[in-house]
């Protein structure tokens, strides 16, 4: 009988806490044994991560003051994956949306699986979008300066690394095209883990819609804020981040905002709000976006921007209502559309159920086991 083959799991960061993350935690669930690979960690901030075997590259080993600036330098990453030595293990599972995937097998028997959030952004899918806004506050013009004259060589060692890996594992049907056009290379969709079970979906809800995630300029979090601002609709803010300040100016007397993350912007309060919540608004184009399977596990409709993750998610006047344009008059028509809709709770609870974390870690290690059998 052969033993079971050594994993490494592998993962772009560990700084701040979100859905990538909770993918990794779940792989590690599938995996108990497998050590966690990251380029910086930072175990103040990645409570979940406590206890875990976490090895760092050689980034971490800088100043923390640098350390904490690790996302201006790309090429380090590259460099710091490429030196890991992973020469003990069977199996690398990389998790990556920037760097990690360019870890490199130290031996022709190693498998390197790749589940990929997105082939990197910045300078594949939303180029330009991130050139006009790089998201940097006031080293932007910085950034700017530096784009045309860094991602040519970026993506070139991306495109390289991506040639190398032996299997893709895209986290939306969106992504899966993207590997296709960017990579050339055929991948497999398996959807993100939901906790589907964290929620409790109350059958009679609430007036309040929620928006919710990191505000900064993509998330278009103005959006939501907008809309519910000329409807007169109660709309809850959870989070915080750049456009914070501009996001206050612009709301009207109908928008609250929650940015404790420890507070009354934790999971629970989070939670408990989605559990009661009369709608989500998701305005955003992102790769698959969980805390839109969240909202339904909730009982929660969701009116989403017809792009991206929202595709996979989201069944317009089933399971909520999606808009085309990302425009305030275009969200606000899609409000209405659900306003005018009698949505069941329990019926979105049944749907979120097919992004379930246990289903997640089935296929996971469905897919990890086919190809080692293979090999």
């Amino acid at each position: 009988m052969a033993s079971a083959p050594k994993i490494a799991i592998v993962t772009d960061w560990l700084t701040t806490m979100g859905g990538a993350e909770r993918t990794v935690l779940a792989a590690h669930e599938a995996f108990p044994d497998a050590p966690i690979y990251t380029s910086t960690y930072t175990p103040e901030t990645m409570p979940d991560f406590n206890g875990l075997d976490i090895r760092t590259t050689s980034l971490q080993k800088l100043p923390k003051a640098l350390r904490r600036l690790h996302k201006y330098f790309p090429m380090l990453r590259v460099r710091a994956f490429q030196k890991l030595d992973l020469s003990e293990f069977d199996i690398i599972l990389s998790f990556s949306s920037a760097e990690s995937k360019q870890v490199k097998k130290a031996r022709p028997d190693q498998v390197h699986i790749c589940y990929c959030h997105t082939p990197i952004r910045y300078f594949w899918s939303h180029y330009e979008e991130y050139k006009q806004d790089p998201g940097f506050g006031n080293l932007n013009w910085l950034v700017r300066f530096m784009m045309p004259i860094m991602v040519p060589k970026l993506k070139k060692a991306d495109f390289d690394a991506a040639q190398k890996v032996d299997m893709f594992i895209a986290n939306s049907s969106t992504v899966q095209k993207r590997i296709e056009t960017y990579y050339k290379r055929t991948a497999t969709v398996i959807h993100p883990p939901v906790d589907v079970k964290r929620f409790t979906p109350a059958q009679v809800r609430d007036n309040y819609y929620v928006a919710l995630g990191r505000q900064v300029p993509y998330k278009r979090i103005d959006l939501a804020v907008q809309a519910a601002t000329k409807l007169s609709l109660p709309l809850h803010v959870y989070g915080t981040g750049s456009e914070h300040d501009k996001l206050v100016a612009i709301a009207g007397p109908t928008v609250a905002f929650y940015t404790d993350r420890h507070g009354d912007a934790s999971d629970e309060a989070v939670t408990t709000a989605l559990n009661r919540a009369k709608g989500f608004l998701f305005p955003s184009e992102e790769d698959f976006g969980i805390v839109q399977a969240e909202a339904l596990a909730a009982g929660t409709p969701v009116i989403a921007y017809a792009e991206g993750g929202a595709l996979d998610i989201v069944e317009d006047g089933i399971s909520g209502t999606l808009f085309k344009e990302q425009t305030v008059e275009s969200l606000m028509g899609a409000i209405q559309r659900a306003e005018q809709t009698a949505f069941r709770p329990f019926i979105l609870q049944q749907k979120a159920k097919r992004f379930d974390k246990g289903l997640f870690i089935t296929k996971l290690r469905k897919v990890v086991s086919d190809t080692r059998f293979k090999t």
